[in-house]
């Protein structure tokens, strides 16, 4: 799922931007705000892939808002959609993705939604490449392990100990969870509790448990672990 953040301060061609974006199924808009401040603010909490840019934002300037969201992310994709065709060349010195000129036109639309599906795709390709490769350097009190992270089912913390489960051992840790999710790829992993990281096309079935709660039973393991209902909207994203 691609994210994506509109930032336009007429809210109505903000709404009918989102519809026409959300036709296309790969994107979803986490976001949509009308103020330069309001832009940063949000961009910081959501963190989007692309960032649907008015140039004028009552009287503000969305190009000076644009540079800034790039100074925070530079990853980011920046499609500018306005009225103002004359701020083209100003926009793609600040490596805009695509500059939209009102009215939009659903067929243009499209095609910027392919591109960025496109170049999506390959990203995640990379880092899936990249993941085969990749060892995950566990310390314990004697050894040092190191650890295919293909091979990791679950990971779980419990009385300041951090369990890394795989297919054929178990693995101790004095390493909490926030450190270990920075280093694996949010693709295939999915902090689902506060005490649990698994891999997401290890889950086999979800029960129910509790009223805010779902117990995950996983592949090729006895092992469980738990899933918040707001991390089952993720699995939902994801295979539904």
């Amino acid at each position: 799922m691609i994210r994506v953040m509109i930032v336009e301060d007429e809210e109505q061609i903000g709404r009918i931007l989102k519809k026409m974006i959300e036709k296309n199924q790969e994107f979803q808009v986490v976001s949509l705000c009308d103020s330069f401040s309001a832009a940063i603010t949000e961009f910081i909490s959501q963190r989007p892939d692309v960032v649907f840019m008015d140039i004028d934002l009552k009287g503000e300037s969305g190009l000076d808002c644009a540079k800034a969201i790039c100074e925070t992310e530079p990853k980011v994709k920046i499609v500018f959609a306005t009225a103002h065709s004359e701020y083209m060349a100003d926009a793609f010195e600040i490596y805009a993705f695509d500059y939209l000129v009102k009215p939009f036109d659903m067929e243009r639309l499209s095609k910027t939604l392919t591109r960025l599906q496109t170049i999506s795709d390959g990203d995640k390709e990379k880092r899936k490449s990249q993941s085969a490769e990749e060892k995950l350097m566990i310390r314990g009190k004697e050894e040092i392990d190191f650890i295919d992270v293909n091979d990791i089912i679950m990971i779980e913390r419990a009385d300041g100990v951090t369990r890394i489960v795989t297919l054929s051992d178990t693995y101790i840790t004095s390493s909490p969870l926030n450190v270990l999710e920075k280093k694996l790829d949010t693709d295939a992993f999915l902090r689902c509790h506060k005490s649990y990281i698994i891999r997401m096309d290890a889950v086999k079935k979800l029960k129910v448990y509790g009223r805010w709660t779902y117990t995950v039973y996983l592949k090729g393991t006895n092992e469980t672990a738990l899933m918040t209902a707001g991390k089952y909207e993720k699995i939902k994203e994801r295979f539904g």
